[in-house]
């Protein structure tokens, strides 16, 4: 089942920090299969407020997710967007092929009318 690291960026200013953290991120998470979905690229608030930028970058699983955002080579230049950016990063599962959320609905209320 994919998974995806989503960062929501903010206040981000141009440094030489960030230009570099940009040229070697994709060599971190290659080897896990990693692959940008969503890189800055302009969004649309349809809903709420969502200032910044959003980065998705695709893996096979959680496991090469995580494998990922712990290895030294991506613990070595976290730091140079940290130092710069503000934002929120999390990694989450993504639903497996076929999934239907009309089962998600009746498990939902089934669990609703056992707790009475």
């Amino acid at each position: 089942m994919p998974a995806y690291a989503i960062a929501h960026l903010q206040d981000a200013a141009p440094h030489p920090e960030i230009a570099e953290y940009i040229e070697r991120i994709p060599a971190t998470f290659e080897p896990y299969g990693g692959r940008f979905l969503v890189h800055v690229t302009p969004h649309e608030v349809k809903e709420g407020s969502w200032p910044g930028a959003v980065v998705v970058i695709a893996f096979p699983g959680i496991v090469e997710a995580r494998d990922w955002w712990d290895s030294p080579a991506y613990q070595e230049i976290a730091p140079l967007r940290a130092r710069h950016i503000k934002g929120d990063i999390i990694l989450v599962e993504g639903v497996p092929e076929g999934y239907d959320p009309a089962a998600t609905a009746k498990a939902m209320r089934e669990a609703m009318e056992a707790a009475g």
